[in-house]
């Protein structure tokens, strides 16, 4: 029997190869490498939880880092908890991120600041029907207003002599729900996809001043706040969020302090804050051509794969609705 050959054209090569050669020239903030060790990180929601270990983790790395909350006593245990494990001493202060002129005046006593992580929020899941706006307007001033207050009290101090201290960065810890909108989050994940526009944009202005943002996407965490929140939240919100599962605080901390450091703009912290990352991307900075092109090239899959997702969620809940339609006339 005759040889077989199997002959593949240039294009099958060619065409990846060029698209690799112009992400590579073309892709924006070029990356960048954001030194921890001996600057000053200032990391707010940081007495317990994702900030508490990354305080850990900063200390440990050698900066010198200042926490704000507003539970005096979890701050001070949160301090003498990273003296005991690091040896190096920490600042500590309360206030409230909705006062902008408490978190100024914490800001200007505590110093310059190297790098701002953005890691409070509150989170009460419930459906906009049921919600009072009260709590509506709390989780948008806390989430969205108290990072806008953070980062222009801090920005002034940021931005002066930013040539001599290195690069700078501006993490700010939104949500798989500021990705993506789930039954039960219509004002959680409000406030969450608000912090999408303000990194972007934020971006744009501060980076000829050798500042990066970092927008930082985890999801459930075992945290304390999470027990408290699952208590109230809609049954239908369970069923949907638990196709991501919870991950551990230290695993949210230590993803963080990596895109921290690259200066990644997009942060996942698992393989489904991955694709959801890929997925919506949209116009996004993206510092790595190798990760530009795998967006290029996957986008029509991930909206493929999206469609599969909402057509799921969207099964759940008429699912739900038809269940206790039928508990409702049995009964």
């Amino acid at each position: 029997m005759a040889g077989v050959y199997i002959s593949f054209s240039p294009l099958i090569l060619i065409i990846p190869l060029s698209l690799l050669l112009i992400l590579y020239f073309i892709v924006r903030p070029k990356p960048v490498r954001v030194p921890i060790k001996n600057r000053h990180v200032f990391i707010t929601g940081g007495s317990s939880g994702i900030g508490l270990v990354l305080a850990h983790l900063c200390a440990n790395h050698g900066a010198d880092v200042t926490l704000l909350a507003r539970n005096v006593a979890k701050l001070e245990e949160a301090k003498q908890s990273i003296k005991l494990a690091t040896g190096r001493d920490v600042s500590v202060f309360s206030a409230d991120v909705k006062e902008y002129d408490a978190v100024k005046r914490v800001v200007e006593e505590a110093g310059p600041i190297d790098v701002l992580v953005c890691n409070h929020g509150v989170f009460v899941a419930q459906e906009m029907e049921e919600e009072e706006l009260d709590e509506i307007r709390f989780m948008i001033d806390v989430n969205l207003m108290g990072t806008f207050h953070l980062i222009k009290a801090a920005l002034p101090g940021m931005k002066k002599n930013r040539a001599g201290r290195g690069p700078g960065s501006i993490a700010i810890m939104s949500s798989q729900a500021g990705q993506v909108g789930i039954y039960g989050y219509t004002a959680y994940s409000a406030s969450k996809f608000g912090l999408r526009g303000l990194a972007e944009s934020l971006q744009q202005e501060i980076i000829a001043d050798d500042i990066h943002v970092s927008l930082i996407f985890p999801p459930d965490t075992e945290t304390p706040g999470l027990l408290e929140e699952t208590k109230r939240r809609p049954q239908l919100t369970s069923i949907i969020a638990a196709s991501s599962g919870a991950m551990k605080p230290d695993e949210v901390a230590k993803k963080s302090l990596k895109g921290i450091q690259s200066g990644t703009f997009i942060v996942p912290c698992n393989f489904e804050g991955f694709l959801l990352s890929v997925a919506t991307a949209g116009l996004s900075p993206q510092r790595s051509y190798l990760m530009a092109f795998v967006e290029v090239m996957t986008a029509g899959i991930m909206r493929l794969a999206g469609l599969f997702f909402q057509w799921n969620w969207y099964g759940s809940i008429q699912k739900w609705h038809a269940t206790k339609r039928t508990s409702s006339l049995a009964s």
